[in-house]
């Protein structure tokens, strides 16, 4: 829980905070910006939610926060209310799960909701609203983890949910080797007709994104932390400073990823994208010019 008296001197008065325990992870600036802003290295609340519909939006926050960095002065009444609205729906069948763990720096995962099963995407913190909330949307059929960073209590989610993981071989660690499907190789893989695993090394050896084709024909980009969209560069990168692999291999694998269209880009880390088909391929040429010009 956030303690007042560790209340960053940078949040404007009033009931939310943020204290001195944030982790700078960008997490409630892009859930509810209208609240939350960055000032100095951390975040602090820049406005006081003045509508409903911001206030749900910074207790979302709130509650997707990994390390409990942002609380009220009065206990919020309608704590229960608000955690019956995470997951959060983006488009239709394609979830944002909030709930993030430290363990992953706080990395988003997503939820999409299939007749053939739910896939979870990423491991959210375990926690028993998120359990609630899944189980109440059909459960989880698949828990597809992208890399070896955004693990999270995946086990638990196995244990609750009885689901099976996906991950690629080259990011398995002690902390992994029970997963039940292992990726081998550098082609990609259809676990189903909607559903594509493509390797992407380069952030880390075995890292890979995934292509969902939803009911109504969208092609989604579940990206981890190899694609995003940068505020600062204003066009979709790769994460030059944490390449924990090999550079080089990013950008081969970027250039590759460029043949696939879609349209939506959800990454672990970072801020999403949305444009067309044809919008997003210039985006990802633009990308593969800035990743060959930091090479």
């Amino acid at each position: 829980m956030a303690k007042v008296k560790a209340r960053r001197p940078e949040n404007v008065a009033g009931d939310l905070f943020v204290d001195s325990t944030c982790i700078d992870c960008d997490t409630c600036r892009w859930m509810a910006p209208e609240v939350f802003t960055r000032a100095g290295e951390q975040a602090a609340v820049h406005h006081q939610p003045d509508s409903p519909e911001a206030r749900q939006r910074a207790l979302q926050a709130m509650l997707s926060c990994p390390t409990a960095s942002i609380g009220t002065v009065t206990k919020p009444q309608d704590i229960k209310e608000i955690q019956g609205t995470l997951p959060v729906e983006l488009l239709p069948g394609v979830f944002h799960c909030g709930y993030h763990s430290r363990q992953s720096f706080g990395a988003a995962s997503y939820l999409i909701l299939r007749e053939e099963g739910n896939i979870l995407i990423d491991s959210p913190r375990f926690t028993p609203p998120l359990v609630k909330r899944l189980k109440e949307l059909g459960g989880v059929r698949y828990l597809y983890l992208t890399h070896r960073d955004d693990v999270a209590d995946h086990q638990k989610f196995h244990d609750r949910l009885g689901c099976d993981r996906i991950l690629h071989e080259e990011d398995v660690t002690e902390k992994t080797v029970g997963v039940e499907i292992k990726l081998t190789g550098a082609e990609a893989v259809a676990i189903a007709p909607d559903f594509t695993i493509i390797p992407v090394p380069g952030h880390t050896e075995g890292h890979t994104v995934a292509l969902h084709t939803t009911r109504e024909g969208t092609k989604v980009l579940f990206a981890g932390d190899h694609l995003a969209w940068s505020p600062m560069l204003e066009h979709l990168y790769g994460f030059n400073r944490y390449c924990w692999y090999d550079w080089e291999t990013q950008v081969k694998s970027m250039k590759r990823l460029a043949a696939y269209d879609f349209e939506w880009v959800l990454p672990g880390h970072e801020r999403r994208y949305h444009g067309s088909v044809a919008e997003t391929r210039e985006q990802m040429q633009r990308c593969l010019r800035w990743m060959d010009s930091v090479s």
